[in-house]
């Protein structure tokens, strides 16, 4: 379920907020600057092409790109599929090692969930909002804020990237350790 939770970014135990309502979350949210919609989900068969996805929310990212001046648009996907064992533990482990680090962007970092989850942790006006995010979740960080995202220790998820600037999406990590004191996603979804 999509939640948002919010804390003083110095005490992770002091929930100033915890909503499952998505008009609180999309208010919150708009309060500081983050865009946050919910779309309608479009099934997507098994096996769908890159093309296929993009195909199915044309519309949306029509829109998207024209209202935000986002350029290219494309696919992440991290999924199981067949992968066990040790080679599928690296991949995922390498894949959320990347982004559980506190870092910004020069860029927007705007994703839609066709499916799966995770969870956007944005450090703004001395709170840290977790957004926890499900399929038809779209959420706009803006460039420069502090932020980090866990997808969990056995991820899957299909997100569609908006990007002005393609090389944007490169992380500028802060150094801070605040990450490491905030609950991780498998914490709140367990």
């Amino acid at each position: 379920m999509t939640r948002l939770i919010i804390a003083p970014d110095g005490n992770p135990n002091d929930v100033v907020t915890d909503t499952e309502k998505a008009a609180e979350i999309t208010a919150a949210l708009a309060g500081v600057g983050v865009r946050f919609e919910q779309w309608a989900t479009t099934p997507i068969a098994s096996g769908a092409t890159d093309a296929d996805i993009l195909g199915a929310y044309a519309a949306d990212i029509e829109r998207l790109q024209r209202d935000g001046n986002y350029v290219t648009v494309d696919v992440a996907r991290l999924h199981r599929g067949d992968e066990s064992g040790p080679e599928w533990q690296a991949k995922a482990s390498g894949a959320r090692g990347k982004f559980l680090a506190e870092h910004t962007h020069a860029d927007d970092e705007v994703r839609y969930f066709v499916d799966g989850r995770g969870a956007f942790y944005l450090r703004l006006d001395g709170h840290v909002h977790i957004v926890l995010c499900e399929a038809g979740d779209l959420i706009g960080v803006p460039a420069g804020t502090r932020h980090w995202f866990d997808m969990g220790t056995d991820p899957g998820f299909t997100a569609l990237r908006f990007f002005r600037d393609p090389e944007g999406w490169v992380g500028d990590f802060t150094g801070d350790e605040i990450a490491s004191t905030f609950p991780t996603f498998d914490a709140l979804t367990t």
